[in-house]
């Protein structure tokens, strides 16, 4: 399955500023937001940072360098503390994806102004790029999914009436579960891939 070469290491190598960069801004995403909409909680347990060390879990980094697939641990939120808990999850939830794309973006942009720098580092910066931007991708598409307690979940309990919010909630306790199998039956990147390939669009658009 893996293949340990020179090269493998390389890249995986080039593939640790993205990795952490995305986890990071991802989560201090979400705690800037909460913190600036009533909940102090990301701040009082120190989220709102850059630190990865702060946000990483060992097993999801390990799965994300390897396979592109990981997670990071969740900025805890309360959302009863927000103003206007159920219009507020939201845009909390939608912070952390929303990040993921701005970060693709810059990505984009390294990437092609590695190319026109045509030296020694356009190799190495165009490579880190691609992972950046692939890392990236991945992880706001894996997270808009609307399967609680993904952001996509809570984005549309947000914006569900009450009593279909409240039975989506009840999905919570399986999510991982669910995601689990739908990654065994191949059904995962079936239901992720319309919106990498859109993303990819809009960055190919930009270069």
């Amino acid at each position: 399955m893996f293949n340990f070469t020179p090269d493998y290491f390389y890249n995986l190598i080039l593939s640790l500023p993205g990795i952490l960069i995305a986890i990071s801004f991802h989560e201090m995403a979400h705690g800037y937001a909460a913190d600036s909409m009533g909940d102090p909680t990301p701040k009082n347990a120190g989220r709102l940072t850059l630190n990865p060390l702060k946000h990483i879990d060992p097993l999801g980094f390990i799965s994300m360098l390897l396979f592109r697939f990981g997670w990071a641990k969740p900025v805890p939120v309360r959302f009863g503390n927000l103003r206007h808990p159920k219009r507020d999850m939201l845009w909390v939830s939608a912070a952390g994806p929303g990040a993921n794309l701005l970060m693709a973006v810059l990505w984009a942009l390294m990437f092609k102004l590695a190319l026109g720098m045509n030296n020694d580092y356009t190799e190495p910066l165009a490579l880190m790029a691609q992972a950046g931007m692939l890392i990236n991708v991945m992880l706001m598409a894996l997270n808009l999914l609307p399967i609680p307690p993904l952001d996509g979940g809570r984005m549309l309990m947000s914006v569900l009436p009450n009593r279909q919010a409240w039975q989506l909630s009840r999905l919570e306790p399986y999510g991982m579960w669910i995601l689990i199998a739908l990654m065994f039956t191949g059904l995962l990147s079936l239901l992720m891939n319309p919106l990498i390939k859109a993303c990819y669009r809009f960055l190919n658009a930009l270069l």
